[in-house]
């Protein structure tokens, strides 16, 4: 016999298999950057071995460039911080022409995060990405106003989430579609079953909270935007919630995004009931925070006596209901 064969299985970190399938897509580990902090992934690959990671998931994608609101953008706040972008990004055909080259050439999982503000915006946008080979899915960002229905969030109503997520479901994606929830609804469950129902194949939970920052000497608001999106540490016992509302809602499997800096952090996702779990606002402090990340979760696994990622998911919705 060879004398590795008698090694008991899991007998050290480096043998936890991290491995996670969310729906088709096999990720060689669950940790994901999240979009709008990691650029288009290139801005961080002399940072990162973005081949250790899971995957990541692009800046947010538009049918036409878009420039983006006023500075200041971001602004620190306890616990998190404020950012008001205003989802510049290149637009999709520059996309294609000058990012998406480089990214095929990066053995890992590069999702597409997408928006629009109508239905016709996101189904050209991901139209335009479907004849293009590098990409393993699409992640639809609903937090938009819907400029022909008022301005309504396309993700607070589930009338508009399933015109949305089967529209792009229906009319443009072949690949897998995750779809990135709104924290800004009465019971999230209704969303998530209404974006299942059209098509989801997975759900992200959820997108940051609008929150304001105020200088009270001037006036005026830190950001150049009046109000802006809270992430971070913050918002972290809000969110592990709503991923555990979803689960009881829906089947389909869940991405935990929101304030994740530690492997404790993300183990704690993974018990409410993730699949996997994107990494967002540590990136700003410590860029190679997802790497870091990936390193330490065999660790956490093993001394918690767990060799899979799978023997966490959902242990406390197991045992509490």
């Amino acid at each position: 016999m060879n004398p590795a064969d008698a090694v008991p299985r899991g007998h050290s970190p480096a043998d936890v298999d991290l491995s996670v399938s969310v729906g088709t897509l096999r990720l060689r580990n669950p940790i994901l950057a999240a979009s709008g902090t990691f650029g288009y992934g290139l801005e961080f690959a002399h940072l990162v071995n973005l081949e250790a990671l899971g995957g990541f998931v692009t800046k947010g994608l538009s049918r036409e460039p878009i420039e983006g609101a006023p500075a200041p953008r971001v602004c620190e706040t306890a616990s998190g911080m404020l950012n008001a972008i205003g989802l510049q990004n290149v637009g999709v055909r520059a996309f294609v022409a000058e990012k998406l080259p480089v990214l095929r050439k990066i053995d890992t999982a590069v999702i597409a995060n997408v928006f629009g503000y109508t239905l016709e915006d996101y189904v050209e946008v991901i139209r335009v990405l479907e004849g293009e080979e590098g990409l393993a899915g699409y992640e639809l960002n609903i937090s938009c106003p819907n400029v022909k229905k008022g301005g309504m969030q396309f993700g607070s109503d589930p009338g508009l989430v399933s015109e949305v997520v089967g529209a792009a479901r229906i009319a443009a994606a072949r690949r897998p579609l995750w779809v990135k929830l709104s924290p800004l609804v009465t019971d999230i469950g209704v969303i998530a079953k209404a974006a299942v129902e059209a098509g989801a194949d997975a759900l992200t939970v959820a997108n940051t909270y609008p929150a304001m920052a105020l200088d009270h000497r001037s006036g005026t608001s830190k950001l150049g935007n009046k109000t802006g999106g809270l992430s971070g540490p913050a918002i972290k016992p809000i969110t592990l919630r709503l991923v555990w509302e979803t689960l009881r809602a829906v089947k389909a499997p869940i991405i935990g995004l929101g304030g994740i800096e530690s492997a404790a952090d993300v183990l704690e996702y993974l018990s409410v009931g993730a699949t996997s779990v994107q990494v967002g606002t540590a990136s700003f402090t410590d860029p190679r925070v997802s790497e870091r990340l990936v390193r330490q979760l065999p660790r956490a696994l093993f001394e918690a006596n767990m060799f899979t990622v799978n023997e966490i998911r959902g242990r406390f919705s197991a045992e509490n209901g």
